[in-house]
């Protein structure tokens, strides 16, 4: 579970940089095209031929088109539609994903794994929950695109090397998976994409730290770790990242957070992780 608590803690930093330095100032598009193409520099190096059979490539690069690629262009499209504490409010919903998906591709279904993550969501709930607008159905809808995207692709993952016989190198695996991650970013930003670009150092510097650190580094350690753990940590661990990203902007950037409800919702989150450690280790499940 380190891999995942380290993560969700360099995500928290690179989610208040997206905010801070660059929402609204550089096109998201060019943004999540620039993410996807410098960490895809970063792992093809370790392809081989010989270490990964074309079957295995087809379908690393479907999960990475999945969980990175069509979950980004709905996330993005998601703030067009939404006020940000609504999209925030509506992704808290991604553990029982993780956890209905994962019981789904093993054939099986496991109460206490939905017990937790149901749990975590009402952590979430009441750390961010700050009403909602009038019209937010369809953009309601356009975030569990997003939240189905994401889980698909790390339980996906997860599962499918788990039925590797032979493990590859994962350095070589997610070569395949930023690639396919980089046939959807590519497209969009040429169809959907403004010519709005960063205007200082500062913000390519951002962009670079965020397809290197955040997005390669932060994916495949993410992605690692989900092979590690069970589905229940792995589903609450999905909303871990909602008070740390509060910690941060409150540390950092002085954001106004609700001490009360962020020390709650913490709490109720640790006590969904607690519930899902009780069940019977089994580190392929």
């Amino acid at each position: 579970m380190n891999y995942l608590i380290g993560v969700t803690l360099l995500w928290s930093f690179s989610f208040s940089l997206i905010g801070v330095y660059l929402a609204g100032q550089v096109d998201a598009y060019f943004s999540v095209l620039t993410r996807i193409a410098l960490a895809s520099l970063v792992f093809l190096p370790f392809l081989r031929h010989r270490w990964l059979r074309p079957d295995l490539v087809v379908k690393l690069m479907a999960l990475g088109a999945i969980q990175l690629g069509i979950m980004y262009l709905f996330y993005y499209h998601s703030f067009l539609l939404l006020t940000v504490p609504e999209v925030l409010v509506f992704t808290i919903f991604t553990p029982i994903y993780v956890t209905l998906i994962h019981d789904l591709l093993e054939g099986r279904f496991k109460p206490t794994y939905l017990w937790g993550a149901l749990l975590a969501v009402l952590g979430a709930a009441v750390i961010r929950f700050d009403g909602l607008t009038e019209s937010y159905v369809m953009g309601f809808l356009v975030v569990q695109g997003a939240n189905l995207c994401f889980a698909l692709g790390q339980v996906g993952y997860k599962v499918l090397l788990a039925r590797e016989a032979q493990q590859p190198p994962q350095l070589a695996v997610f070569g395949c998976f930023y690639l396919g991650a980089l046939v959807i970013a590519l497209p969009a930003w040429w169809l959907l994409g403004q010519p709005q670009y960063p205007t200082s150092g500062l913000q390519w510097g951002i962009l670079l730290w965020l397809g290197i650190g955040a997005s390669g580094l932060g994916y495949f350690l993410w992605n690692k770790g989900a092979t590690l753990v069970s589905s229940g940590v792995l589903a609450i661990m999905n909303n871990a990242l909602i008070p740390a990203g509060l910690l941060v902007n409150l540390v950092l950037w002085g954001k106004d957070t609700d001490l009360f409800r962020l020390s709650l919702g913490a709490l109720l989150m640790l006590a969904s992780l607690w519930v899902c450690q009780r069940q019977p280790a089994r580190s392929a499940d």
